[in-house]
């Protein structure tokens, strides 16, 4: 018996150990970006609460002030939980028909001049349809953040070249920083071409992304929009969905990435990339 009353806070134990290794190892394999550092926050309340919990459990449970913020906990655990399914599934509502004649391949991140593993899912989603469509003009999309050596774009290009797509079939867009940029710049790109609004594309992101790219994609003008998901890598799922509910619900409010509180926090994690990566 007591073994069994122990082991709720043995888990708990557990837990906050993994989530603290789990947060390490994301600054040596990860870019710095705000997945990150919900994570570490979330290792640290975790941490927090198995160091001093009978405290705080006592707090949380007493009449007054502890009892609503234990409820505000509650509350807001289960809504975060239904955002998280919500972005779980609605990537794979919108698949492709075929009749495509535009791929979009949305940007996220290198480390140096290589495209980051979640960034090589994208791209060989893409390289899979491309190959399987070699009529389809494929556009390559991102700018160069702080810590990266070159552009998304250009990156993004040469792989899909080095796997075997012919480089007349593929365009770079260099300049954007936002998911909103990466449409309205390709857009620009396909006006050159003789393509326009109407056109119809198809975009390549992780799944847990596309729900929230596709309503960008119809901002910047497009009306023939589908989506193409890409897998996740097992390691980033915990930072990228948690930060994919924010960024869905902020978007539901304030319906850009360009403006709003969130936007000023964004260029403050920016900057302090020159900290992590030097």
């Amino acid at each position: 018996m007591k073994f069994l009353n122990k082991m709720p806070l043995t888990l708990l134990y557990l837990l906050a150990a993994a989530l603290v290794i789990y947060s390490i190892g994301l600054v040596f394999t990860s870019n710095f970006n705000m997945g990150n550092l919900m994570v570490w926050l979330l290792a640290a309340v975790v941490t927090v609460y198995a160091i001093w919990h009978k405290p705080l459990h006592a707090w949380l449970h007493a009449p007054g002030l502890g009892r609503v913020v234990w409820w505000g906990l509650v509350v807001g655990g289960i809504l975060y939980a239904l955002l998280i399914g919500f972005v779980a599934v609605s990537g794979y509502t919108n698949p492709p028909t075929g009749q495509e004649k535009v791929v979009i391949v949305l940007g996220a991140g290198l480390r140096r001049d290589k495209p980051s593993t979640l960034l090589r899912y994208r791209l060989d989603k893409a390289y899979a349809y491309a190959a399987a469509h070699p009529d389809v003009l494929v556009i390559t999309s991102g700018g160069q953040g702080r810590d990266e050596w070159i552009p998304e774009g250009q990156a993004m290009r040469e792989y899909l070249i080095a796997k075997g797509l012919d480089p007349e079939q593929i365009v770079a867009e260099n300049a954007s920083t936002s998911t909103e940029e990466n449409f309205a710049f390709s857009l620009e790109i396909l006006r050159q071409r003789g393509y326009d609004e109407s056109t119809p594309i198809v975009y390549v992101s992780n799944a847990f992304h596309c729900y929230r790219a596709g309503h960008y994609a119809e901002r910047a003008g497009f009306t023939t929009v589908t989506a193409l998901p890409a897998a996740t890598p097992w390691r980033s799922v915990i930072p990228c969905y948690l930060r994919e509910a924010l960024a869905l619900a902020y978007y539901w409010v304030f319906k850009t990435s360009a403006s709003g509180p969130m936007h000023a926090l964004v260029g403050f994690l920016d900057l302090n990339k020159r900290f992590f990566y030097q």
